[in-house]
């Protein structure tokens, strides 16, 4: 009696599963408009289901235990907000305070040794007399496309409300996908077809434990690094280091942009307050040393580690490309299928590195080499690469007898 499992990964299946994942990305292209606040839901319900998951285990009931966790996450964003938004209006006003004296340091101080370095002639392209001529000659151009944007925006009333209501059901959402997000997942798992079930579970599972850890851990490290920088350029004395370090802690999550932003955001800063002091130059240095000092050696290690795996180049593409083809949308969505396709990735490679294709280039030699490949067959696929070692000990064992 045959009772061999059907392979899932038939050719005809194979097609199967291609049109289903060409149709779901139809469909999500299409709502993509409308799914952002839902998916924003998922990620916070997700983040915040072990905590759930624990409380629960203590003895307290599943609502129970997302009220908690709800209300905690509540209370912490209510606090950043109300801690955030007045140190954030306070830096901004002094940014715009600092602009014109930025405007002189740059055509009196930083133009001309540029232009005395280089032998270059920039004074006309950074004058500020010739920028507002430029604005005069063409005021008539500008005011129609203010005209425009404004008309636009008078227009697009509905759409900014429907935005606010996108964003007021972020809350709600996030309450119920907490409470039923097992419920949800199992029933998700009894409707994949039974022969393909145990791979995906399985996958499923390592995508999940990669992902959350990766993305807790990163979010860690980003505020991690923006109160290290931002502090430390406050104690260095600039009076834009706050801003300057929680902007560069924010982009950090793409690795060696936030250290490159907030370097050169801090110098030019510098440059400005200071002119050409070395000794805050180099504090200014020494504040993103230290910085990426303890992001490379203590929080990347203890709180990301390597749970995906990816190329910083490769951060940067999955980043960019989900912000063009699907927006804000996109970009939640971005780092977390890349985790998945890293996933995915990973188990490719493994059924490759034990299919015939891969062992071809074994028995390729000439001479009876099949057989002691055949031999070693079995123990390769249990073993891997000692099995292959094996299978490669019986065919030298083998030419040995015939030379014999």
């Amino acid at each position: 009696m045959n009772t061999a499992v059907p392979d899932p990964f038939s050719d005809r299946r194979r097609w199967q599963w291609l049109a289903l994942a060409a149709g779901l990305g139809l469909l999500l292209w299409l709502l993509a408009p409308i799914l952002t606040p839902f998916v924003l839901s998922a990620l916070l319900a997700w983040l915040g289901d072990p905590l759930v998951a624990r409380i629960e285990r203590s003895g307290r009931s599943r609502t129970t235990a997302v009220i908690l966790v709800f209300s905690l996450m509540s209370l912490v964003l209510v606090l950043a907000v109300l801690l955030l938004i007045p140190l954030i209006e306070n830096q901004v006003s002094k940014f715009i305070e600092w602009l014109p004296r930025f405007g002189a340091w740059l055509t009196g101080t930083a133009v001309p040794w540029i232009e005395q370095k280089l032998d270059l002639e920039l004074a006309p392209y950074v004058d500020p007399s010739q920028v507002i001529g430029l604005l005069k000659q063409h005021w008539q151009e500008a005011g129609g496309i203010a005209a425009t944007v404004f008309g636009g925006v008078s227009k697009s009333g509905l759409a900014i409300l429907g935005w606010v209501a996108n964003l007021a059901l972020v809350p709600v959402v996030t309450f119920y996908f907490m409470r039923d997000w097992r419920g949800m997942l199992e029933r998700v798992r009894e409707l994949l077809p039974r022969p393909v079930e145990p791979l995906v579970s399985r996958l499923a599972a390592e995508s999940d434990s990669v992902l959350g850890g990766f993305l807790r851990g990163q979010l860690s490290v980003m505020i991690a690094l923006g109160i290290i920088y931002g502090t430390g350029l406050w104690l260095v004395g600039l009076d834009l280091g706050i801003l300057i370090g929680l902007v560069a802690g924010l982009v950090s999550f793409v690795p060696y942009l936030g250290a490159a932003v907030g370097i050169a955001a801090a110098l030019v800063a510098c440059l400005v307050q200071f002119g050409v002091d070395w000794w805050h130059l180099a504090l200014v240095l020494l504040v993103f040393g230290v910085g990426q000092t303890l992001e490379s050696f203590v929080l990347t290690p203890w709180l990301v580690g390597d749970r995906i795996g990816m190329h910083p180049v490769a951060v940067i593409f999955a980043l960019m490309a989900g912000g063009q083809l699907f927006g804000f949308l996109g970009l939640l969505l971005a780092l977390p299928v890349a985790a998945v396709v890293m996933v995915v990735l990973r188990y490719a490679h493994q059924r490759y590195t034990q299919s015939r294709l891969y062992g071809a280039g074994e028995d390729a030699s000439p001479g009876g080499g099949a057989a002691g490949a055949a031999a070693a067959g079995p123990v390769a696929m249990a073993a891997g690469h000692d099995g292959r070692a094996d299978a490669a000990t019986g065919r030298e064992a083998d030419r040995s007898d015939r030379h014999e």
